[in-house]
């Protein structure tokens, strides 16, 4: 006969459930003793979502078995919450914070560069090589596949839950705070290398005519041999960037 256990996700955890299971404790069936991370993963969320969870009101690990009756309380990460030590069940990402991004996700690695982080992002990548460099380099995962951060070597990821540019930019920013980290073109958007400023006389003859005429600050990235100035698309990210920091600000910095 099957046995049951009850689970109780907080917070944005559930966004990964059906609407029907959400806001309500939710009754899981199973067979054996599975570990709890098979467990919660089997409801559709991943690992790297979970910050700690109570198990019959007790800290217990990903690895601890599901037990009849069980009653769980699970709770995702919360930059804003520290936990008692024993509860936490992940160790800060390494800073400088370092991303890999999925294939889907060229728009927002651009973005990122653009702002001064290391992202790794390439067309060709899968997903088990995406798990094996987040592991190896100690990168933060970003996807809209889900399945991906189940991947069981992958400790830090997070699941974008939209799919526009901009707005998975502001999910990035708040989730990792990243609002006072930002150092604007210092990393070429086509291969993430670091780049350098150049007098325009070096870059002269690699330039638009009405760039050569408009514009007299640029950068230069070797590998690539690509030229960058501060263009429309550069302006438009950096009102993007002041209107995101000021969401971001706490309310008595507002003066709401």
């Amino acid at each position: 006969m099957p046995s049951t256990a009850i689970f109780t996700f907080h917070s944005v955890l559930q966004d990964f459930l059906k609407p029907a299971a959400r806001k309500v404790p939710v009754v899981y069936t199973f067979n054996g003793s599975p570990a709890l991370k098979d467990a919660i993963e089997a409801m559709g969320i991943p690992h790297t979502e979970v910050a700690a969870i109570l198990k019959n009101d007790a800290p217990a690990t990903f690895s601890a078995s599901l037990r009849h009756h069980d009653k769980l309380q699970v709770y995702p990460l919360d930059q804003s919450k520290v936990w008692p030590t024993g509860y936490s069940l992940r160790s800060e990402p390494l800073k400088p914070y370092r991303f890999v991004l999925d294939v889907h996700l060229g728009s927002l690695a651009k973005v990122l560069r653009m702002l001064g982080f290391d992202v790794v992002y390439h067309q060709s990548l899968h997903d088990t090589e995406i798990a094996q460099l987040a592991q190896a380099e100690q990168r933060i995962v970003l996807t809209r596949d889900i399945g991906l951060l189940k991947q069981k070597i992958i400790e830090h990821g997070y699941w974008l839950r939209s799919q526009q540019t901009e707005q998975q930019l502001q999910e990035v920013v708040s989730r990792y705070e990243l609002q006072e980290h930002f150092k604007p073109l210092i990393r070429c958007l086509r291969c993430n290398e670091l780049i350098r400023q150049v007098p325009k006389q070096e870059v002269l003859h690699k330039l638009p005519p009405k760039t050569r005429l408009y514009f007299h600050d640029f950068y230069y990235c070797s590998p690539c041999d690509k030229v960058y100035w501060k263009g429309s698309h550069y302006e438009h990210m950096m009102q993007v960037v002041q209107q995101l920091k000021i969401k971001l600000l706490p309310l008595e910095q507002t003066g709401l």
